[in-house]
């Protein structure tokens, strides 16, 4: 597969092996690195501090939490750790990891292609993981978006999701506006035809 033009992927794998498949897989592009993610000389040496996003993906939860609170305190942008235990996940709720995610619940990652050009704010899991909430902001127009400009009867949603509601006006902590205009931010409760 063809990685898109405008992202630029490295793969931090321990096990030397599976890195040099991974190598002989993947598009030229894409580095593959022998290390270790919570390796903090190693961190510092791929430039962490300029990612947007640090995913954290391997099959142990302290590792993947470790990695993503160390890629934080680096510098990146937005973390994402994979999260198979549930107690793991309630504890990392509402620290320095952006999103903690079950790798049950493959709808988070629909919901995510769907995000065009926003920035996924937060994901909370709701009724003990029964169910999980996406914070997001919507930028861009209808060109750039598939949710921006539209009714959200006519946004094509992953099966069993929905939007609940909208917050218009939305300052961000950098002082920047989301959709300037608005005096105070307002809490639209969604309908198919807002």
């Amino acid at each position: 597969r063809q990685i898109h033009d405008d992202l630029h992927v490295k793969i931090i794998e321990t096990d030397r092996r599976r890195c040099d498949y991974l190598a002989t897989q993947l598009p030229a592009d894409v580095l593959v690195l022998n290390g270790d993610s919570t390796d903090e000389d190693l961190m510092g040496d791929e430039n962490v501090r300029d990612m947007d996003l640090f995913i954290a993906l391997t099959s142990d939860d302290e590792d993947n939490i470790m990695a993503c609170l160390l890629a934080k305190r680096l510098g990146a942008r937005r973390v994402l750790a994979v999260i198979n235990r549930r107690a793991y996940a309630d504890l990392v709720q509402g620290t320095q990891i952006d999103i903690a995610i079950s790798p049950s619940h493959a709808v988070i990652g629909e919901l995510l292609a769907y995000v065009r050009r926003g920035d996924v704010e937060a994901v909370h899991s709701l009724r003990r993981g029964a169910a999980e909430a996406l914070e997001g902001i919507v930028r861009g127009d209808s060109r750039s978006c598939r949710l921006a400009g539209r009714r959200l009867d006519e946004v094509k949603l992953p099966e069993g999701t929905q939007i609940d509601a909208i917050v218009r006006g939305l300052h961000l902590a950098d002082g920047s506006e989301v959709e300037p205009g608005f005096a105070e931010p307002r809490v639209i409760i969604a309908h198919h035809d807002t």
